[in-house]
């Protein structure tokens, strides 16, 4: 790829990158999926970004409707400024502001990151973050992370999408990670691989506003029912897991290659 310039043809090769899962604790198959690229007119914040040297495509407005959408919100949750909450009931990923405010994010949540409850630190940050299957991904199901055991290179067809923050217990890491995503369709649900997943444009805002050492907390489902609501603490639905083929994955980095 020259500077920034990228075919509709990779683009779409591109789409299919973002269900490989990115946590080291998920045992998911990977989601085939795909994003219109062609659309002119994007919602505010959500247009194609030129990133260094990658050009990411624009959201179409069909997956950013109702709460879907990053805001800024009155914040009635219980947390002090500079903390991430996470509700993985509700899909939101808040960024607690010092006026009362938060941002609010829409996520998708992974089967890994269904597991998380514990508080965690954000102890490293990554641009264009690469991933590479685990020796106990390896080890568990050979079937499914074997042809991806060399990794995938940061980039468009990166699993981690466009950054990467990875959560620490102590010195400890956690293998769970807040991350990008080219899967569209997933975020506002319970999506079939990774962990707690934003839209790229959304990662990259959040990516700059926090420091090294922010706290991650998550909500509980009765914290959810209590400051959502019971049907916003049901929000999404549970993703069907689909199949990538190697194939697909590895001729995406050959489209971006050239």
């Amino acid at each position: 790829m020259g500077g920034i310039t990228m075919t509709r043809r990779g683009f779409a090769a591109l789409a299919v990158a973002g269900a490989l899962t990115g946590c080291a604790r998920s045992g998911e198959v990977f989601e085939e999926i795909g994003a219109d690229v062609t659309q002119s007119n994007f919602v505010e914040g959500y247009g194609p970004v030129a990133d260094g040297e990658y050009l990411l495509p624009g959201v179409p407005s069909e997956y950013l409707e109702g709460v879907n959408r990053r805001a800024l919100v009155a914040y009635t949750g219980d947390q002090a400024p500079g903390v991430i909450e996470i509700d993985p009931f509700a899909k939101f990923l808040f960024l607690v502001n010092d006026d009362g405010s938060a941002w609010r994010y829409p996520i998708a949540v992974g089967r890994a990151g269904k597991t998380l409850r514990s508080s965690t630190t954000i102890r490293r940050k990554e641009e264009w973050p690469g991933w590479q299957p685990t020796a106990n991904m390896l080890r568990r199901e050979p079937e499914v992370y074997g042809p991806f055991a060399n990794g995938i290179p940061g980039g468009l067809a990166s699993p981690l999408g466009a950054r990467g923050l990875y959560l620490y217990s102590g010195s400890r890491d956690t293998y769970y990670r807040i991350h990008g995503t080219n899967d569209l369709g997933s975020i506002g649900n319970s999506g079939s691989a990774g962990c707690i997943r934003l839209f790229n444009q959304d990662i990259i805002d959040l990516y700059d506003r926090i420091p090294l050492g922010t706290h991650v907390v998550i909500r509980t489902y009765e914290e959810s029912v209590r400051i959502e609501g019971e049907a916003m603490a049901n929000r999404g639905m549970e993703l069907p897991p689909k199949i990538v083929s190697p194939e697909t994955i590895y001729g995406a980095l050959d489209d971006t290659a050239g």
